[in-house]
């Protein structure tokens, strides 16, 4: 792993290792499946929860983190943290958390998790954002024992998951204090034409599966301008070194690796936003997303004021 780090006070701790897993070894939380009802899809939002070791028998509460799995994924993808959440925890590098991964099978699980204006048959767009920002995360401060405020809220994601977590923070920095985006599928100001961003109909109109100007209006670089200092926020961006996706020279600016650095560059320069930004080998996959995760949750709950409740 090639670290990358971007700004001067993280100098010492960037290339600090992962924690070993002794997963058996570290108490055991606890991941259940459920489900909420939503008012604006006018049905349920499954999801897995992630219950830190000793729930059951405490009266405390938690600070929560949403997972925002990535296109074709489900819920059941973020199984791949689980081991590495029981042994932080243990380790007393983050607090116990309450951790959301929402499952997201609307517009062909290619919804980018925005409210989509698509009528067509084939993924009718629905309002995900709305059904996740304001139904789940009232569903789940009233059913489980979380600390209900933002500054101990987080939302994170690879991917299309990336992607909306970094448009949640932007967009509802009321509601979340921090972002964990790991290789975020966004590009600016266009995404390319064989982008499968142009598929599902996240971005659609009408009977048009994508509209640009819908695009544009939804994008982070949008967003931002409109971002308001007064809430806050962090946020760790994350992206691998070989995430080379477009061959054709006119679209090389939309590889991966390039588009995080232009996020990286705009996050930084709007007041109210904090970014870490940290360049690890591989490619667009769990060998980054890994150490990304275990490294970008570590920081967002120590730096973000979070306390250990």
């Amino acid at each position: 792993m090639r670290c990358a780090c971007m700004l001067p006070t993280l100098l010492l701790a960037c290339c600090a290792a992962p924690p070993t897993r002794h997963a058996s070894a570290a108490p055991q939380g606890e991941i259940v499946e459920a489900g909420a009802y939503s008012p604006a899809l006018e049905g349920r939002i499954d999801y897995r929860i992630y219950l830190p070791p000793g729930y059951p028998g405490s009266t405390q509460r938690y600070p929560s983190l949403y997972l925002l799995h990535g296109r074709g994924d489900s819920m059941t993808a973020w199984a791949h943290v689980k081991s590495d959440l029981d042994v932080l925890i243990a380790a007393g590098k983050i607090p116990p958390l309450i951790v959301v991964m929402p499952d997201a099978p609307w517009s062909g699980r290619g919804n980018w998790y925005v409210d989509s204006a698509y009528t067509g048959t084939d993924h009718p767009g629905r309002p995900v954002e709305t059904a996740l920002t304001r139904d789940l995360v009232a569903a789940i401060d009233a059913r489980y024992r979380t600390v209900a405020e933002r500054s101990a809220r987080a939302v994170g994601g690879y991917s299309m998951g990336g992607a909306g977590a970094l448009r949640y923070v932007i967009i509802h920095p009321k509601l979340f204090a921090a972002a964990l985006v790991l290789s975020p599928a966004v590009y600016h100001p266009l995404p390319p034409k064989d982008s499968s961003t142009r598929e599902y109909g996240a971005f659609g109109v009408g009977s048009a599966r994508f509209d640009e100007d819908r695009y544009r209006s939804l994008s982070y670089a949008a967003a931002l301008p409109r971002f308001d200092p007064h809430f806050p926020v962090r946020v760790f961006l994350a992206v691998g070194d070989k995430e080379h996706v477009n061959r054709a020279a006119e679209d090389a600016s939309h590889d991966l690796d390039f588009e995080t650095a232009v996020v990286y560059n705009k996050l930084v320069r709007t007041p109210g936003v904090a970014a870490d930004w940290r360049v690890f080998g591989g490619g667009h996959d769990w060998d980054v997303w890994q150490p990304a995760f275990v490294e970008g949750v570590q920081k967002l709950f120590r730096r973000t004021g979070m306390p250990r409740y």
